[in-house]
């Protein structure tokens, strides 16, 4: 096995990405989410045919965050989080979706409602 076919358990490599704009419709149309305070996170099982392991797709729009380096934190605080839960989590694809101004923008409070959102659809529960 050489180094660039092996996978790191945290990594966050395409085939766990939602890329296509078929995949989003299909995730948001299953209308299943999730709420906390700032964001909803849509989620959809995975189909017999389709690759097995959670998929995550992020809407951060301008609308709630004008900067970009706030709309790109974000999105950073977000695909960490889901590397480090992607093996305990179900075969799904999500779409994590900004609801809402984050006011103030505490970078840790954010992250640990992201995280907070992951772990409840990782619970055997839903």
């Amino acid at each position: 096995m050489t180094a660039a076919n092996t996978v790191a358990p945290a990594a966050f490599p395409k085939r766990y990405r939602l890329t296509k704009t078929d995949e989003f419709s299909s995730v948001f149309g299953f209308r299943r989410a999730v709420k906390s305070r700032n964001f909803l996170l849509h989620y959809r099982p995975h189909g017999e045919e389709e690759a097995g392991g959670a998929r995550l797709g992020l809407v951060v729009g301008k609308r709630f965050l004008r900067r970009s380096v706030d709309r790109n934190l974000l999105r950073r605080l977000a695909r960490e989080k889901f590397r480090h839960l992607r093996t305990q989590l179900p075969a799904r694809d999500f779409v994590l979706r900004l609801a809402s101004k984050p006011l103030p923008l505490d970078r840790q409070a954010l992250a640990q409602e992201i995280d907070g959102l992951l772990r409840k659809l990782a619970s055997p529960a839903r």
